[in-house]
């Protein structure tokens, strides 16, 4: 039974009122859109997750309800329930209905959490219809609910506590569909990753979740934390070693956790933490783990004859290519910059990751001299290629190849200087993109034809990058440099469109387009310049041949001839049932395009790049976690993931979202 004591009403501070969360609910969860929905599930979750880093909780579980609702519990110790001090009403009543009332402020309640701000409870009450808590404590259940924030009654108690809940917090809450007006609808599978996250980050813990709409269960337990978490990161790249280096030491107040292991990629995959809030820009726990690895690795290949006295030392970057590596701090006071907690500001941190990195890292390579030698040739091999590539890039600088006032000869520019109103076609052959150029609208769309397949970027360095003639042409064209020359304010086009056949090999095309952007040119994606052309699969053709219906995928071909057959009946036109499905539907030729090139440059215009009449996919990549994994077992060496991805998902290839 979880230790009840210690925790009570005077633990609870309360710092300012409630009324500003339903008039500005952006302020407090991001968004009324899908991300703020979630992130409600998560600051419940958090709560409970908190329970666990505080050693209290050993599971959080989180129920899809059918009728819509959430239900999150936690087996801790149960938010407390006596009067407070400073509101008069009960502390479970304060929690609910009072911004930065929590046990997360100095007193007592929690050494290290993930919230912050304590505001989560209650500004998920204010945003609900309905908010039902149930709290079990010394053997009882102590119940209340809420309207829109405010409270139907007192807190009661409603009997004893559960047999398979001596003790803990369970919260339901219906989202308002006034505040989440676009939708109130739950995604198993977001609620599921998060979880996933949740239990790799707090080792020992499970978490689990419901779906009673369909029946889906899951749960996840790790014994191992992070270093299961280095493993998954790491399925489909071979590692250096087997074993995953992980060390878990307290320093001062402050806990560190690192877990890492080396593979054959050519990328660094590196994942902060600050008490399990993801710090997607990094901080000075980053800071300390990069320059504490670069000094040991350095010392280690100069006092093993690895690394020659006048060689120069191997940079940061040499360091780290193929790393896989998580690092998890907790501390009692974390400082965030940004609103998203994406940025640990902590000076101390840094010296007490490094403090772990020394001692422990650098003793893990003497003690394993093998392994201590393969990471360093990996390093030195990086070395190498990145001196080879410093010197292609600045050869080709010199000769002037990626300077915007000589644009390959193949690119069709537009006259249009405004980027924001400009966009390129990457277009795949030269047939295509002979009509592509023919139709376009030369004001507002260049086009730029690729030839046969492109380099596979995911097992390349930027050296034969620089070699291939089909990168080169696409870096020069966007204006924007690569590596060290990036710089986004330079794009020539605010639209980058993929236009490839709607077949296996325009995927594959398109996918290593999407690949080279994601690992070179990433901020072009996260700004929301890359999309997807859809040509139309199927032509339907009326008599006289004028104005001809497009269908761009299986599905809208069926409805589309469904509902003109159905409407022919309705206005009493003849349809022979024995003739094909087109000719019932009153069309005289039904085509299938197999290419771009199957259409000249009038259709090609009209079907796919006409701003008014085309369909564009924009990419986006909302999880970079779950798109690295994609993209390597795509794009990767390892055949069998490859095979199996493929197959398991060809069924969904009209419906793919990248």
């Amino acid at each position: 039974m979880a230790d009840q004591k210690g925790y009570s009403a005077d633990q609870i501070q309360v710092l300012e009122g409630l009324d500003p969360v339903r008039k500005r609910p952006g302020m407090y969860i991001g968004s009324t859109g899908e991300e703020g929905l979630h992130h409600m599930v998560w600051e419940i979750v958090d709560n409970g997750i908190d329970e666990a880093l505080a050693g209290h909780a050993t599971h959080v579980m989180v129920e899809m309800l059918a009728d819509g609702g959430i239900r999150v519990f936690d087996d801790g110790r149960g938010i407390p329930t006596d009067i407070h001090p400073k509101t008069g009403k009960s502390t479970v009543e304060t929690v609910l209905t009072v911004l930065h009332a929590g046990g997360k402020f100095g007193g007592g309640g929690y050494k290290v959490s993930g919230g912050l701000h304590g505001v989560g409870s209650s500004v998920v009450n204010a945003l609900s219809t309905k908010l039902i808590v149930n709290i079990y404590r010394d053997g009882k259940t102590h119940h209340q609910e809420y309207t829109r924030g405010v409270p139907d009654g007192d807190l009661a108690v409603s009997g004893k506590s559960p047999a398979d809940r001596p003790h803990g917090t369970e919260i339901t809450f219906y989202p308002d569909a006034a505040i989440f007006t676009e939708t109130q609808t739950f995604s198993y599978q977001t609620i599921l990753d998060r979880l996933r996250h949740s239990a790799y980050l707090t080792k020992g813990v499970r978490t689990t979740l419901i779906n009673h709409a369909t029946g889906q269960r899951y749960s996840f337990y790790f014994e191992g934390g992070i270093q299961s978490y280095v493993k998954h990161l790491n399925i489909g790249k071979e590692p250096v070693d087997e074993d995953v280096f992980y060390v878990d030491k307290q320093v001062k107040d402050s806990q560190v956790e690192i877990a890492m292991q080396y593979t054959d990629s050519f990328t660094e995959t590196i994942k902060q933490f600050a008490n399990n809030v993801v710090n997607p820009e990094g901080g000075s726990h980053l800071t300390g783990f990069r320059a504490a690895l670069t000094r040991i690795i350095n010392e280690y290949a100069r006092k093993n004859g690895l690394l020659k006295e006048k060689e120069e030392s191997l940079s940061g970057e040499d360091t780290r290519e193929g790393l896989t590596a998580v690092i998890l701090v907790k501390l009692p006071d974390p400082q965030f910059e940004g609103q998203t907690k994406g940025k640990l500001g902590n000076p101390e941190v840094r010296g007490y990751v490094e403090q772990v990195m020394t001692e422990y890292f650098g003793y893990y390579l003497e003690e394993h001299p093998a392994i201590a030698r393969k990471i360093i040739g990996k390093s030195l091999l990086a070395a190498r290629a990145r001196k080879a590539a410093r010197a292609a890039r600045e050869n080709i600088i010199r000769k002037g190849v990626l300077d915007g006032a000589s644009m390959p000869g193949k690119l069709a520019d537009c006259s249009s200087k405004d980027p924001s109103a400009s966009e390129i076609y990457l277009v795949e052959g030269d047939s295509a993109g002979g009509s592509a150029k023919t139709g376009r609208d030369s004001k507002t769309q260049a086009i730029l034809p690729l030839r046969g397949k492109v380099l596979n970027v995911e097992r390349a360095r930027l050296d034969k990058m620089l070699a291939n003639n089909e990168i080169l042409s696409l870096i020069k064209a966007l204006g924007v440099g690569i590596e060290d020359s990036f710089s986004l304010d330079s794009l020539r086009y605010h639209r980058i469109i993929i236009m490839t056949d709607a077949d296996v090999d325009g995927s594959h095309i398109a996918t290593l387009l999407m690949t080279f952007f994601f690992r070179y040119m990433r901020p072009v994606v996260d700004g929301g310049h890359v999309y997807l052309a859809k040509p139309p699969l199927f032509e339907l053709v009326k008599a006289g041949r004028k104005n001809p219906v497009f269908i761009y995928d299986e599905s809208e071909l069926d409805v589309v001839l469904d509902a003109t057959i159905a409407a022919r009946k309705k206005e009493g036109l003849k349809v022979d049932e024995s003739a094909e499905r087109f000719r019932q539907a009153g069309f005289i030729e039904q085509k299938r395009y197999k290419g771009l090139g199957e259409m000249d440059a009038e259709q090609l215009f009209e079907t796919t790049m006409n701003p008014e009449k085309r369909v564009l996919v924009q990419v986006k990549v909302e999880d970079a976690e779950k798109a690295d994994a994609i993209f390597n077992k795509l794009m990767g060496t390892e055949v069998e993931l490859r095979k199996n991805f493929i197959q398991a998902n060809a069924k969904f290839v009209k419906d793919l979202d990248i």
